[in-house]
């Protein structure tokens, strides 16, 4: 076996250097000055350098547009998320507005049905403007099987019992019980309550109770044979005097004929928001020398025109 010797090996191995000396940073900066003060000059003398400027811009447009990106981003999502806000605040705004209109409208087809029917009459009689009193709901009952509101508002405020509640949609209830500052109102969806309504399209007068179930009424003792259609609205009748007339209450959803039986089966749907408005109206206040007067107690031993001098003075001292 041949064997080549190790010096041999080692002149015949060639060794690259690992840097190769090149010319110095110095040269290196004098050269690119010369050259950038020879392109300035040259764009300044015959204006070469447009093209190159031109295509320049072109090829960067991309690494600018990239740079900008964030950018972009960051002012795409805060207007997204304040457009939104915005359009949340106009929608609740607008919302407001269309109950508000709604209720309008409902009392507003009432007056319209009620005056096809008046026209027949001679001596028709006008409804009356009601007064109004802004309430909060502050409370609920406790109780799980009555339906009850806590108002902030009393019989320092004029509220009294039976006085009608509603909201912007419709009928709420009544008034049940009075405190110097607030007051308890039962809602027209408990099973003790009940307020006499008429079909707004004809006129047809029926009772309608209290469920237990906020969605949910009950017509009472509606013949078979009565003219009730799903849809149609029911408002206020204004019988026995505690609820005025044309209110809004509910809307029939359901008409259900059984055979042999003399009475159809009606429900309605409260179109108030039983459970959700915040700001009732109280309708027709009194004033707090009526209430006074109310709650004078007379002696039965006084004579009228003794216990009517009383009232005057105290009606003419609240005046003062």
């Amino acid at each position: 076996m041949r064997t080549w010797p190790v010096n041999d090996r080692l002149k015949e191995t060639t060794i690259n250097p690992l840097f190769v000396k090149g010319p110095s940073v110095g040269l290196r900066l004098l050269v690119c000055i010369l050259l950038a003060l020879l392109l300035i000059w040259s764009d300044f003398r015959y204006q070469h350098m447009d093209q190159v400027r031109s295509f320049l811009t072109v090829a960067v447009t991309p690494l600018q547009w990239a740079v900008d990106l964030p950018t972009r981003l960051w002012s795409w999502g805060a207007t997204t998320f304040a457009d939104r806000n915005d359009l949340l605040e106009e929608n609740a705004i607008l919302k407001e507005q269309t109950l508000q209109l709604s209720s309008k409208n409902q009392r507003m087809a009432y007056l319209i049905a009620e005056n096809l029917r008046l026209r027949e009459l001679l001596n028709g009689q006008k409804p009356s403007n009601d007064n109004f009193l802004l309430g909060e709901v502050i409370g609920l009952d406790a109780d799980a099987f009555t339906h009850l509101l806590l108002l902030n508002r009393g019989r320092n405020d004029g509220v009294y019992e039976g006085q009608a509640v509603v909201d912007s949609l419709g009928l709420m209830g009544q008034v049940i019980s009075v405190s110097a500052f607030t007051s308890r109102v039962l809602l027209i969806a408990d099973t003790a309550h009940a307020v006499p309504v008429l079909v707004n399209r004809n006129g047809f007068r029926a009772v309608a109770i209290g469920s237990g179930d906020l969605d949910l009424l009950q017509l009472t003792h509606v013949p078979d044979t009565a003219d009730v259609k799903e849809g149609d609205l029911l408002v206020t009748s204004g019988l026995g005097g505690r609820f005025p007339k044309g209110y809004p209450v509910a809307e029939v959803n359901q008409v259900k004929h059984e055979p042999g039986k003399p009475f159809a089966r009606v429900t309605a749907k409260p179109l108030a928001q039983l459970n959700r408005s915040r700001y009732v109206l109280m309708l027709n206040p009194k004033s707090l020398a009526d209430i006074q007067l109310e709650s004078l107690p007379i002696d039965s031993g006084t004579a009228p025109e003794l216990a009517d001098e009383k009232q005057d003075n105290l009606k003419s001292g609240v005046q003062q």
